[in-house]
C-alpha cells in the first residue's frame, strides 16, 4: 500500500511526535457543540488519534466510536475514555478496510484524510459515505498545507498531505454531500 504503515503511525505515537496533538478537542469541534449543530448521536471519529475528541463527544452524550491505526493512538484513547469514567468503542483498524457493524448517523472527519496517500482518497471518501446511514451527516476539518518543495518537484509529500479545497469538494461531491 501505498503511504504510511501501521509501523510507521506506531512509531510516531510511541515516541510522542505528534506535533498535531493540541492536547484537547478541536476549538471547531467545540463550536459546533456548543451551538447545537452537532447534536448527540451515534458518531464515528476515523484517525482519533489520542482520543481528545472522542473523549469530548462521549461527554456530551454521543455514542462515538474512535478508530484509528496505530495500536498505541487506541491504547491512548481507551486510557482518557476510563481516566474521566466515559464510555465509547475505540478499534484499531485501517480506515481503508473497516466494516462497522452497522452504519453511523454522523462521522467527524478531522485530519484522516490527511494522513492517508492522496492514491487511497477516492476509496476512503466512498468508506465515509457506506458508514453512513441515509441522510446522515459528515464534520470535516481538511488540512491545507501545501510543501512547496513538493510541488515545484511534482511529487506528492506526506504526512500529512496538502488537501486542496478543490481536491477535496471533487472527492465530496453534491451527488453524496452538502456543503454549507
Amino acid at each position: 500500500m501505498t503511504g504510511p504503515t501501521p509501523a510507521f503511525w506506531q512509531q510516531r505515537f510511541d515516541q510522542r511526535q505528534t506535533p498535531w496533538d493540541r492536547g484537547g478537542p478541536s476549538p471547531q469541534l467545540l463550536s459546533w457543540l456548543d451551538s447545537g449543530a452537532l447534536a448527540p448521536c451515534r458518531i464515528l471519529v476515523p484517525g482519533c488519534g489520542s482520543g481528545w475528541e472522542v473523549a469530548e463527544l462521549a461527554r456530551r452524550g454521543f455514542d462515538v466510536t474512535g478508530l484509528d491505526y496505530a495500536p498505541a493512538a487506541v491504547q491512548r484513547t481507551r486510557e482518557l475514555l476510563q481516566s474521566r469514567q466515559l464510555a465509547g468503542e475505540v478499534l484499531q483498524a485501517d480506515v481503508l478496510h473497516f466494516e462497522p457493524q452497522r452504519p453511523f448517523d454522523a462521522i467527524y472527519e478531522q485530519t484522516c484524510l490527511c494522513a492517508i496517500h492522496p492514491d487511497h482518497w477516492i476509496v476512503y471518501a466512498q468508506r465515509l459515505h457506506q458508514w453512513l446511514v441515509p441522510g446522515a451527516t459528515l464534520w470535516g476539518l481538511f488540512v491545507q498545507m501545501p510543501r512547496p518543495a513538493a510541488v515545484q518537484e511534482g511529487r506528492i509529500e506526506g504526512p500529512p498531505y496538502h488537501c486542496d479545497i478543490n481536491a477535496v469538494r471533487a472527492l465530496f461531491a453534491g451527488s453524496h454531500w452538502h456543503w454549507p
